[in-house]
């Protein structure tokens, strides 16, 4: 028997009868793993202006509240928690024990700029409103913070992506990587006629870009199922924020899945879509007007932007940009009032009060979210 350390100067050789009652009627103490909040950033630019940050300078943010384990947390430790998704749930281990988590906790990444496409950061919970199908929300978790991200690099290397074009976007992802999140994690899918996964979740950024190097480029194109890839793998990624950065120059013509299917899985999900459209005035065979609408539409309902870049020159730029825009997000969560779980799509908007003496400011987030307690 294990005696207690408020009964001093006993001996396991000798214990009085007074210490025996003592022990009997101690009852056991229960231990608490106390949960650990998890932060993210915020904030965006549009193209043709130089990435800076305007400051907000006001009274601290409140302590965020406590956020729920995410999805992507599947067997991590206890307490190294994060928000989920709509109706997200996880399995978190504790020592031999597994708890399961289930929550209605709506999780938005939201983009503030100026007129002059200047990142706004500083700003506190008080100046959000979030509206679910115009009704105004409580915000339960709220952050500014620098943190890391899940990211998936989508590679076309189709037939129509030759070595020059292969090059130059190296390169540029090689400008992103070297102002990105230091403790970012990546995963690189390539695709053609059909999706693989090229290189599975590293830190390495320098042996991502050596993986390029070697790529071939040939057949068509699978850009839906490699989208619809890169999904699956960054909500399984370390981080609770999570992006995709797609690099094509055509049109899809070899998927699965279409379209429809692919946008409906972005609606139920979290990840944020960031498209490049690698473009050469001189191909005919090179991404029209309508790859430009799909990379668009598929940016846009996700809360990220599509970019078309004419030179390499602004290729590096709109790299870099986004790189920034992914370190200087807010990231707000809520707890739908009335949810109820009938896979009814809820329209979202966020409406920002500035502090005094700040102009305008633009917000761009994710469209809203289908009421699923099992999103994918």
């Amino acid at each position: 028997m294990r005696v207690r350390r408020h009964c001093p100067g006993l001996r396991s050789a000798l214990v009085s009868s007074h210490v025996i009652a003592c022990l009997l009627v101690v009852a056991p103490i229960a231990n608490f793993a106390q949960q650990k909040t998890t932060t993210q950033s915020a904030a965006e630019q549009p193209a043709g202006v130089t990435a800076t940050t305007t400051t907000v300078t006001t009274q601290p943010a409140p302590t965020p509240a406590q956020p729920v384990a995410s999805p992507a947390t599947t067997g991590a430790n206890f307490g190294v928690g994060a928000p989920a998704s709509a109706g997200g749930g996880a399995a978190a281990t504790f020592g031999d024990e597994q708890l399961i988590v289930n929550s209605d906790l709506i999780t938005l990444s939201v983009t503030l700029t100026d007129a002059y496409g200047r990142f706004v950061t500083g700003l506190t919970k008080e100046a959000f409103t979030v509206l679910d199908d115009k009704e105004a929300q409580d915000i339960s978790f709220f952050s500014d913070e620098d943190a890391p991200v899940s990211l998936g690099v989508i590679f076309d290397v189709s037939g129509s992506m030759g070595k020059d074009k292969i090059a130059k976007a190296r390169d540029a992802l090689k400008h992103f990587i070297q102002t990105s999140h230091e403790g970012d994690e990546y995963f690189l899918i390539g695709f053609n006629h059909r999706s693989q996964v090229l290189m599975e979740k590293t830190r390495d950024a320098d042996a991502l870009l050596t993986k390029l190097t070697f790529v071939q480029t040939k057949g068509q194109t699978a850009l839906y199922d490699a989208c619809y890839l890169g999904v699956e793998k960054v909500t399984r990624g370390a981080h609770p924020k999570r992006a995709l950065l797609i690099i094509s120059d055509g049109q899809d013509n070899s998927s699965r899945y279409t379209f429809s299917e692919l946008r409906r899985v972005l609606k139920e999900t979290d990840v944020l879509i960031y498209a490049i459209g690698i473009t050469d005035k001189g191909d005919p065979n090179g991404l029209g007007v309508s790859g430009q609408a799909v990379l668009d539409e598929l940016a846009g309902v996700s809360g990220g932007r599509a970019f078309f870049p004419d030179t390499a020159a602004e290729m590096n730029e709109i790299f870099e940009r986004i790189a920034i825009e992914l370190r200087h997000q807010y990231s707000i969560g809520y707890k739908p009032k009335n949810f109820v779980n009938n896979g009814k799509w809820h329209k979202i908007k966020v409406k920002v009060s500035p502090p005094r003496g700040l102009p305008r400011v633009f917000v761009r987030t994710k469209e809203g979210y289908y009421a699923t307690t099992q999103p994918r």
